[in-house]
């Protein structure tokens, strides 16, 4: 499924990053719209809905395996991502990765949540 987004990015996948934490495995998705993760998710002509109802015949409820699934709907230029001491990752990886320069603002302060005036953020963009 992944091999085939990265391959067709029209389909809205920007991006994502797979790890191996204490519980398992996790794989963080990043999208362009709540609307083309849906469709992928129920379109018969993409892997996931057939994988997804492979699952649930061959797994079902039996409890041998977990899904953890959250959605996140992001007003545009209403979130913040920083990265310290870090190589370009997450959020950062999957659309514009923009340095931070200047004043080290709160994060309260860049989205203006304390009575500031607003600093813009950049939209999520899709990598160059």
């Amino acid at each position: 499924m992944l091999r085939s987004l990265y391959q067709n990015p029209e389909k809205g996948f920007l991006g994502g990053e797979t790890f191996v934490y204490w519980r398992g495995v996790g794989l963080i998705q990043y999208w362009r719209s709540f609307e083309d993760l849906e469709h992928f998710a129920r379109n018969p002509a993409d892997a996931h809905l057939k994988a997804w109802q492979r699952f649930n015949q061959a797994i079902g409820a039996d409890g041998s395996v977990g899904i953890w699934h959250e959605t996140y709907l992001i007003e545009p230029g209403r979130y913040k991502a920083v990265y310290g001491n870090m190589p370009v990752f997450g959020l950062a990886a999957a659309t514009k990765h923009v340095p931070a320069m200047g004043r080290k603002e709160t994060a309260r302060r860049r989205l203006g949540g304390d009575g500031e005036p607003d600093v813009p953020s950049p939209a999520i963009q899709p990598p160059n």
